[in-house]
Parts: structure tokens; C-alpha cells; sequence
């Protein structure tokens, strides 16, 4: 028999094929509602966001459906299930993203304040002022919010952290991030974040790097925040 291609498998993956494995041999019965999810990131000794990661992609899938206020519970497997999206196996998990958009960003945000020219200011006063239009108009405001990211990326005047910035924004189009964002995302939320980032143009403009720096990890940190209290709430008993 040949050898076959190894692939790493993401650990919200590995934790899915074994939850996956429990529900198709019957042990979790369709209808019945999945342990909370502090018992089953100690039941595998992971994490509580790789659980809800894991959650969030059986949910995707079809195996499981999120019923807010009460729990998360086997659905029965059908025709329709079977034909349900599937994750790709190289999708990063949402918040494992928003943890490494932290560390990386915030040092972005640094940089950018020690050299951003008039020009980069004003493409983030721009990104910021378009965000607030798309609010108002009740428009979900991602262009401006990936503009605003590309443009302290921008900043920064290295084209490798630009693009890499850039690719960490796209990868919310992924099913996993677009399904968790929908269990969150509105207005009052984008204008928190919008507030947010008003922080960071206020640092960078001072030319404050550790200001500018602190601001953009509160950002990742309280959207880390909001992603996560919002799914508790749906995935409480």
C-alpha cells in the first residue's frame, strides 16, 4: 500500500472527529444535549476555546445545532446533514486567529506610530469615518474594517507584515469565523469596535508606540471577549 500524505490536524479538528466519533456510535443520541463546554474541555484536557472552536465546527457541518439560552444538541443525520459545508482542514480557529492577530498587530501598531506619514493617517481616519457610515446605513462595516487594518498594517512600512495582516483579515470569510460572528455581530457591537479603533488612531497620531500598541491588544482582547461571551450565552443551559 502506498504511504499517504501526513497532514497536521488543528486541534479544534482533532477534538471534532472525536465528538463526531461519540455521536455516530450512538453515545451521544440524536436530540440530546452535548455536556457543557467546561466539562468537555476537561474531559480532553484542552482548552475552553478549542472546545468552542470544535463546537463551532460540528455546528457548521451539521452535526450539532445551537439553541441559545440552552445548550448544543445532536441532530439527527439525514440526506440534507450529509450534504451540509464542510470546515477545510486548513481553516484556522477563530479565536486562535484573534490570539495571534494580537501579538502580531500590536507590534504593527507600534511601528506605525514611530513612522506613519500624513498620508497613513489619513487612510486610517478614512477606514474609520467609512465604518461609521456603514453602521449608520445598517451595512455590516467590513470593508472599512479591513481597510482600517490594511492601513496600520500600511504604516508600518513593511510589506511582509502588511500581507500578512491581510491574510489574517481574510481568513474571517472562512465558515467557521462567519458562523461565530453570527452569533454576535450588530450595530452596538461594530461601534464598540469602532471606538476601538479610534484608540489606536489617537495613539498612532501622538506618535505613542506603546499607547498605540496597548490599544490594538484591547481590541483583540475584547472582541476574544465579545466572540466568546456571546457563545456562552447561546451555549448555556
Amino acid at each position: 500500500m502506498p504511504l499517504q500524505t501526513v497532514e497536521p490536524k488543528r486541534l479544534y479538528r482533532q477534538i471534532a472527529e472525536q465528538l463526531r466519533s461519540l455521536m455516530t456510535s450512538g453515545e451521544f443520541q440524536a436530540g440530546s444535549r452535548l455536556p457543557a463546554e467546561r466539562d468537555l474541555a476537561r474531559q480532553l484536557g484542552v482548552s475552553r476555546p478549542s472546545v468552542r472552536e470544535a463546537l463551532i465546527a460540528l455546528e457548521v457541518e451539521g452535526w450539532v445545532e445551537v439553541r441559545t439560552g440552552s445548550g448544543v444538541y445532536v441532530l439527527a443525520r439525514n440526506g440534507a446533514s450529509a450534504h451540509a459545508l464542510q470546515v477545510p482542514a486548513t481553516e484556522w480557529g477563530p479565536l486562535e486567529l484573534l490570539r495571534a492577530r494580537r501579538v502580531i498587530e500590536g507590534e504593527i501598531a507600534a511601528l506605525a506610530a514611530s513612522q506613519a506619514r500624513r498620508r497613513d493617517l489619513q487612510a486610517i481616519r478614512a477606514a474609520i469615518d467609512s465604518m461609521q457610515a456603514d453602521v449608520e446605513r445598517g451595512v455590516s462595516p467590513l470593508e472599512g474594517d479591513r481597510a482600517f487594518h490594511t492601513a496600520v498594517a500600511q504604516a508600518s512600512d513593511n510589506v511582509v507584515l502588511l500581507e500578512t495582516v491581510q491574510t489574517f483579515w481574510d481568513a474571517r470569510h472562512g465558515p467557521l469565523f462567519e458562523r461565530l460572528g453570527g452569533h454576535f455581530e450588530s450595530a452596538p457591537v461594530w461601534r464598540l469596535a469602532i471606538a476601538e479603533h479610534e484608540a489606536v488612531l489617537a495613539a498612532i497620531r501622538v506618535r505613542d508606540a506603546d499607547g498605540a500598541r496597548s490599544a490594538m491588544q484591547q481590541h483583540m482582547d475584547k472582541t476574544n471577549s465579545r466572540f466568546s461571551a456571546s457563545w456562552r450565552r447561546a451555549h448555556s443551559s
